[in-house]
């Protein structure tokens, strides 16, 4: 996903970076949803979030089939597998508009998507942010998650157990996000150089050693996004944001 150089100004306080301030966030946690589905619901409740159509910010915290997505400056030859190899894996190749490059997504594997309204806020303190909650949330099962200078995403030594990739509209919105391993299938990440980074690796929380369900880990990502973003998190269902959206759907 997305690799940001190293910021020489301090990072902004996570709590002063959403336009609705300490307002109660929308969780929703629809389960596993197939990539283009998701990424469509993205996408209208950015731009109603925009339009002002969608009065709150949305957190979708997900699971997806198994796909290859590939960011706008992603490299093609960063995509090992050949066709064959993918349809008989089952996977799905989508081009995104997020920046970075190519990353993978499978069950076993926590997606999230927060739809936040900025203000006055670099995309590289939203992005530290998203480590911050992944940091913490990994604290709480045992693992000590760290940044490594020069790449995002949060890091066990030299493996990438987080990925984050964002996009944020003119609107000031962001789609995409951040996708935590929790016990997906690391086969899978063997046809893509994952991000572009060559000389890594990547690890899953069943890899190393720790037992935990991706709803555990949903639990203490909602859990982590209260204490960063200082805010509370309520459950709602798709039925509850879509028809709020319906005009801009159209």
């Amino acid at each position: 996903m997305d690799e940001l150089a190293p910021s020489r100004r301090p990072a902004a306080d996570p709590r002063s970076l959403r336009a609705a301030g300490g307002a109660p966030l929308a969780v929703l946690r629809p389960g596993t949803v197939p990539y283009p589905l998701a990424w469509d619901w993205q996408r209208r409740l950015a731009q109603a979030r925009a339009d002002g159509a969608l009065e709150r910010d949305v957190v979708v915290l997900l699971e997806h089939p198994p796909v290859y997505t590939l960011g706008r400056r992603a490299d093609r030859t960063n995509l090992l597998f050949d066709e064959a190899t993918l349809r008989r894996r089952g996977i799905e190749v989508v081009p995104v508009d997020r920046g970075g490059d190519v990353t993978y997504h499978g069950p076993g594997q926590l997606v999230g998507y927060p739809i936040l309204q900025l203000v006055g806020m670099r995309v590289v303190d939203y992005v530290r942010a998203l480590e911050e909650i992944l940091i913490r949330a990994l604290a709480e099962v045992g693992v000590t998650g760290a940044r490594s200078p020069g790449y995002t995403g949060v890091w066990v030594g030299d493996e990438k157990v987080g990925a984050i990739g964002v996009r944020m509209s003119a609107g000031r919105v962001t789609t995409h996000g951040f996708a935590l391993n929790v016990r997906p299938d690391l086969d899978d990440f063997t046809g893509i150089v994952p991000c572009g980074i060559a000389d890594r690796g990547v690890c899953s929380l069943a890899s190393l050693g720790v037992e935990v369900t991706v709803d555990d880990m949903a639990d203490r990502i909602e859990a982590a996004m209260t204490q960063v973003l200082g805010a509370t998190l309520e459950p709602t269902s798709l039925d509850s944001l879509l028809p709020s959206i319906s005009k801009v759907a159209s």
